[in-house]
């Protein structure tokens, strides 16, 4: 591990000078955190030599060290003229240690296994593939980012909100002199995504300019710091309920509980929320909350727009697996588009940690007897179906501990068919489900919670499940395809000469499908007449909606007794996404969508799953699962389904929303879209008006109603764009939750960014009423 390094050009009294001015802005920053004295931190800060490896014979020395923010990474590039490089560890989604990223694998020996890391970056940043000079310094690597970053997301949204303000306090200090000028002030604002106009500014200087001196320093900068955070609407809300020597007292706490949240709460509840989060110790001590109190309590998860209980698994596991809506990408192993793009193994990787369920293969005959996946008949690159299977293993897990499925669509031959039945036993071992659960011939799907920790292989079967008991002829079926279904007359005939060719299948895979055999639709009748439960089928986004919209009630009846896949059309080259909220309405539970495209159609799905622990699995409402249901959600007859609400929402604020580009100049003038997502009577919009020059703390303060009829399929989507009078607004934030979810009352909500990570530091603040709609008439 190397020492701190010295800049070059520097006397010794102004390397001193630099060094005293490094360390105590670590402090700062460290007490900021609540991570003095923390050896993981400091190991960090230190900093030390890694080799960075591109490829084979790509694998250079760089160094790397935690700059004085204690956020940011900083590594050193040997290129001529280009600066050296930094990354912030908010944008990183997970360490792992060893050889367990693509990279890694193709480019160093199994040797060195202990001394290599992965850093994963959010989005669709390239990974850090990474190797120490030995074992032990990999390992402290790797358990000091681990550790260090989850102290950091485990930080109150207070300590993230002060810490990312002091960062770009330092930032527009130029000359590193701990003051701020009025033209210091002016970058610092447009830093922190606020534009306001020159009279304000000068006049908000002068307010703080206690001494005359032109600068802001020590406590004018505390005193700038308290005006700029102020937050008007919280005060407000306080003041109206703290009325015990001006501050709340528990019975206070239990009033504003009761009357604005509509929360059951008693005293016992006011004094744990006191304890819990009442920065004063005095007040503490008198069972008061301050300001300072409420406001932490206010931004504590449990207080949030989602209901608490709701992240967890909360719904009955126990139902057949075609109960559940089921988080499924199409596609999987691809990064970008279906012509061109590359895929990975990383690509599942990330499709599962998302709490992804039903992962799709696109399998073809390799070089050297081994099987490859990728889009065929494009230029997309392939990797090995073994290395894809041993990733989907590592990783399929780690979110959830249902049941993974795994979507084959098998272009091979006999010969590499078995190779990968060979691979799938071998590598996910008695995790794969080769045989019905229980004894004797199943007549019903077995549940999540039977299925746990368990690999379903979806894809076509030799004969019938039947005749693996002796009570059926082991007849072969009419061979498909599992994207078959189409409404394009080219790629009709095109499937029709592909079905001619028979591909052969080879008995080892075959018998690796249990209760997920893919089947040509041939229409509800003979669905219902002529299949098994376990006999499923896909359908093209087309047909799926046609069938939506026309055959609605016959569908949510289909998808009662069958499972159901829906895939993208294939002219969706780019890998862009249907609405899949029709699709959920019509009872469908494998809603496949290209989770590497980053769409509001992803932002619905993620909402969708946000809950039951992001188990992946979601309990279709109980209409949705009798046979005899007569739900119709285009119609909307009169049933059990009909629970008319009416939802108020005031959008009352935003705090610290991002830019939407890096220019110095550019700042946000924002808006919020509340949206109501599902049956096609609930589908409603309503914007605010732009707020202008201010991404920092906007205020809208503006009040919308909506009616809600069939809440148990309903979503809400709040979104932020910046107002653009030019073209089209564009993407600030997003959250999207069930309404089923929704907490009443002052909620703060947290944002989304496009990649569907939580922004650290941004959110919005909303007022929510439910109430019964004809209590309204």
């Amino acid at each position: 591990m190397n020492c701190l390094q010295r800049q070059r050009g520097l006397s010794d009294s102004e390397e001193s000078l630099r060094l005293a001015r490094s360390q105590k802005l670590i402090r700062a920053n460290e007490e900021i955190l609540g991570m003095e004295g923390n050896q993981d931190l400091q190991f960090l800060l230190q900093g030390g030599d890694l080799l960075k490896v591109r490829s084979p014979s790509w694998k250079k020395t760089r160094f790397f060290k935690l700059q004085e923010d204690c956020k940011t990474m900083w590594r050193e590039s040997k290129k001529f003229l280009r600066k050296s490089q930094t990354f912030s560890l908010d944008e990183v989604a997970a360490v792992r240690g060893g050889r367990q990223s693509e990279g890694l694998k193709k480019n160093t020996e199994e040797m060195v296994e202990d001394r290599c890391f992965t850093i994963v970056f959010k989005g669709r940043r390239r990974n850090l593939d990474l190797m120490a000079c030995s074992e032990v310094e990999a390992g402290q690597w790797v358990s000091s980012l681990q550790r260090v970053i989850a102290i950091m997301s485990g930080l109150s949204k207070l300590q993230k909100t002060e810490h990312w303000i002091f960062g770009r306090l330092k930032k527009a200090d130029k000359n590193k002199d701990d003051k701020l000028s009025e033209s210091e002030l002016k970058d610092f604002l447009r830093l922190i995504n606020v534009e306001v106009d020159d009279v304000y500014r000068e006049m908000l200087f002068k307010k703080c300019d206690k001494s005359n001196t032109g600068f802001l320093a020590g406590a004018e900068l505390e005193h700038f710091y308290e005006l700029l955070t102020y937050r008007e609407e919280i005060a407000v809300i306080y003041g109206a309920y703290a009325k015990t020597a001006g501050s709340m007292s528990p019975e206070n706490l239990v009033d504003f509980l009761q009357t604005e949240q509509r929360e059951a709460a008693a005293l016992a509840d006011a004094h744990d929320i006191i304890n819990k989060y009442e920065p004063d110790e005095s007040a503490k001590e008198q069972k008061l909350l301050s300001k300072d109190g409420f406001l932490v309590y206010m931004h504590n998860p449990e207080a949030m727009i989602l209901n608490a209980a709701h992240k967890e698994v909360h719904q009955d596991m126990g139902q057949p697996l075609n109960h559940y809506f089921i988080s499924s990408s199409h596609n999987t192993y691809l990064k970008a588009d279906q012509l061109t793009g590359p895929s990975s193994t990383e690509a599942y990787v990330r499709a599962l940690l998302k709490g992804c369920r039903c992962v799709e293969l696109d399998c073809w005959d390799g070089s050297d007897g081994e099987p490859v996946i990728y889009h065929g008949y494009t230029l997309t690159s392939n990797i090995l179906f073994k290395d894809a299977i041993q990733a989907i293993k590592d990783f399929a897990f780690k979110t959830s501990d249902y049941p993974v499925i795994l979507s084959l669509e098998n272009h091979c031959s006999v010969k590499q068919q078995e190779v990968m039945a060979r691979h799938m036993g071998a590598i996910l071992g008695s995790a794969l489900l080769t045989a019905p659960l229980g004894h004797g011939m199943p007549t019903n799907f077995p549940s999540p919670q039977e299925l746990k920790g368990k690999f379903l292989i979806k894809g076509k079967k030799l004969n019938y499940l039947e005749a693996s008991f002796g009570s059926e002829a082991a007849g072969k079926d009419e061979e498909v395809t599992e994207e078959e279904d189409s409404n394009d007359e080219e790629e009709e005939r095109k499937q029709e000469e592909n079905r001619k060719k028979k591909l052969a299948l080879a008995q080892e895979l075959s018998d690796l499908v249990i209760y997920c055999k893919s089947v040509h639709f041939n229409g509800f009748r003979d669905a219902r007449q002529n299949l098994g439960f376990y006999e499923m089928s896909s359908f093209k986004e087309g047909k799926a909606v046609a069938l939506a919209e026309e055959h609605a009630n016959a569908y949510v009846r289909h998808n009662v007794e069958k499972l159901s896949r829906i895939y993208p059309a294939g002219s969706r080259t780019d890998s862009s996404n249907y609405n899949p909220v029709p699709l959920w309405n019509a009872g469908c539970q494998i809603v496949a969508l290209n989770f590497q495209t980053n769409c509001s159609e992803m932002d619905v799905n993620q909402g969708r799953f946000l809950v039951n622990g992001r188990s992946g699995y979601v309990l279709k409402p109980a209409f949705m699962r009798d046979v005899d249901t007569e739900f119709d959600p285009v119609t909307l007859t009169r049933g059990a389904w009909l629970q008319h609400k009416t939802l108020h929402i005031m959008v009352i604020s935003a705090q610290q929303l991002p830019k939407v580009n890096n220019k110095k100049s550019s700042i946000v003038d924002p808006l919020v879209k509340v949206q109501i997502h599902g049956v096609p009577a609930d589908a409603a919009e309503e914007k605010t008006n732009y707020f202008e020059n201010n991404g920092f703390n906007p205020v809208w303060n503006e009040n919308f109603c909506f009616e809600v009829s069939v809440p148990d399929l309903a979503l809400v989507r709040f979104a932020i764009r910046d107002h653009d009078s030019m073209s089209d607004d564009e993407f600030v934030g997003q959250y999207t939750l069930p309404f089923n979810s929704l907490k009443m009352g002052y909620r703060h909500v947290p944002l989304f960014n496009q990649n569907g990570d939580l922004l650290l530091h941004a959110g919005l603040f909303v007022h929510v009423m439910v109430v019964d709609a004809e209590r309204d008439a």
